[in-house]
């Protein structure tokens, strides 16, 4: 049940051509504070593949306005022509933590920009002898998958190149995060919306504190910052593996040691997937794997 990210919804997307007999969610997701109707309209866009116009309908029939009004729970209705789940690819991936020779340039420069986390707003109160506990630079677009990175030519983005690691260790590829934060954001339990305001959106409850509020402006007004493109794929992946069906599998993190990890997670949700990730980007940390 844990491993479900369907548990929580209270919003469901409906293909309204469908018959009431064998209707099928499109998919769901769980309202959370300062999700507003424009945030639903822009996922539905990645999430959807529609033909001709297209109106998204509440339960009562009552069309859905792109407004900045709370998205409430209940039923939403698609209406179009035809209407088509998307099936692109996600990156299945897990929270990793930058500990190579080939990240250290990254991670430096990550802490020194961001100063502290830049979605809970937090300052490293010990920066200055370098102690950077609890705080963790993430990148947006995942090491473990350079080959996607460069196959997709995402390094057309980047202009501040790293002094080691290539183009997807540049310090516009990351973010500073708290810890905790940080497995959040690798498994895409939240995200960040960049074409409405930097908004931080979570897809699950619990953290009413922070979601819905926009990134550090800090960041945003900093030369060296994330371009858009990079928030904007980690967006789509948040999306798409929150929203779609009853969602892509959470996997456990928590390893105590001694403990079997391999065979946990042999005997986890997409294991080939999670081994390839867990062994790509080890060595992604240390050499190219492309």
């Amino acid at each position: 049940m844990a491993s479900n990210r369907s548990f929580y919804r209270d919003v469901f997307v409906w293909d309204l051509s469908h018959d009431n007999e064998d209707r099928v969610p499109l998919g769901g997701l769980t309202a959370t504070p300062g999700m507003t109707n424009t945030d639903f309209h822009q996922m539905l866009e990645i999430l959807l593949i529609t033909s001709g116009d297209c109106i998204v309908q509440d339960g009562s029939g009552t069309e859905v306005p792109r407004d900045d009004k709370p998205l409430p729970p209940g039923d939403y209705f698609i209406v179009a022509d035809k209407v088509e789940v998307n099936n692109e690819a996600v990156y299945t991936r897990a929270c990793s933590i930058s500990g190579g020779e080939r990240v250290k340039s990254f991670r430096e420069q990550v802490q020194a920009r961001d100063g502290g986390c830049v979605v809970s707003k937090e300052r490293n109160p010990t920066s200055a002898i370098g102690l950077w506990r609890g705080f963790e630079a993430a990148h947006i677009f995942p090491l473990a998958f350079e080959s996607q990175w460069v196959q997709l030519n995402y390094g057309r983005w980047i202009t501040i190149d790293p002094p080691q690691g290539g183009k997807i260790n540049s310090v516009q590829n990351g973010i500073l995060l708290r810890t905790d934060l940080h497995q959040l954001f690798d498994d895409y339990e939240f995200s960040i919306n960049p074409d409405n305001g930097y908004k931080i959106i979570f897809f699950f409850p619990g953290r009413e504190h922070l979601a819905g509020q926009r990134l550090d402006s800090r960041l945003l007004n900093d030369p060296r910052r994330p371009p858009d493109a990079l928030f904007r794929w980690h967006f789509r992946q948040a999306v798409l593996t929150n929203m779609r069906g009853i969602g892509e599998p959470l996997h456990e993190h928590d390893f105590p040691p001694g403990s079997d990890i391999m065979g946990q997670i042999q005997a986890g949700p997409k294991a080939a997937e999670r081994m390839e990730f867990e062994l790509f980007d080890r060595l992604a940390h240390h050499v190219e794997i492309v």
